[in-house]
């Protein structure tokens, strides 16, 4: 695997020789693969890069995402999924339940909220047959920026194989490929595109 610490600037603050107030260089790396996060339009949804980094590089820790092929590949999901940073809820359709900056459907979210210890009693009572009222009650807890910028890495650790983690760490695009399968897309045109800024924002 290709392992980043020191080097990374999204895991500033993991070594100690890397002071955390370089998130600076964090938010640059994300504003290269999501554009269009340098500013946001005063939505409740929206987050900048400079706004986003901190949680994102405590995600990474937290989850235990050190390959930078993994940590690029996230990015690039998050990034793709969310409108680089601007929505964490789904507007089209509209799916209830369905977001976070990873735009996840509503059955993980639940999966994702009980596995939060803050969150883990309140998720005990949302089910699959849940009402839209309450799957919206459910995407509320984990869409708060403590939350919301961690489900990319849970995902990735938690439900895509071991396999895929080791095919995304080597940075390549067969290795997105299988994340995205594990995902449940394809590797359309766009999301190439995010993942392609991404291996560069990395030096992939």
């Amino acid at each position: 695997m290709q392992f980043t610490y020191a080097t990374s600037l999204l895991l500033a603050g993991l070594a100690a020789a890397t002071p955390i107030a370089r998130r600076g260089g964090a938010a640059d790396q994300i504003l290269a693969i999501a554009p269009n996060s340098k500013t946001c339009d005063g939505s409740a949804d929206c987050r900048t890069a400079a706004q986003a980094a901190p949680a994102l590089i405590q995600s990474f820790q937290d989850y235990k995402v050190y390959a930078a092929g993994q940590i690029a590949g996230v990015l690039a999901l998050m990034a793709y999924e969310s409108g680089d940073f601007k929505y964490k809820h789904n507007v089209s359709p509209g799916r209830p339940g369905q977001g976070t900056a990873n735009m996840q459907m509503y059955a993980n979210n639940v999966k994702y909220a009980a596995s939060i210890p803050d969150l883990k009693s309140k998720a005990a009572s949302f089910t699959d047959n849940s009402p839209d009222a309450q799957k919206n009650e459910l995407l509320a807890m984990v869409t708060d920026d403590k939350y919301n910028f961690g489900s990319g890495a849970w995902y990735l650790t938690t439900q895509c194989d071991k396999g895929v983690q080791t095919a995304l760490s080597k940075g390549d695009d067969a290795g997105f490929a299988a994340y995205m399968k594990c995902v449940g897309v394809t590797v359309t045109e766009d999301r190439n595109a995010y993942w392609q800024r991404a291996k560069k924002a990395f030096n992939l």
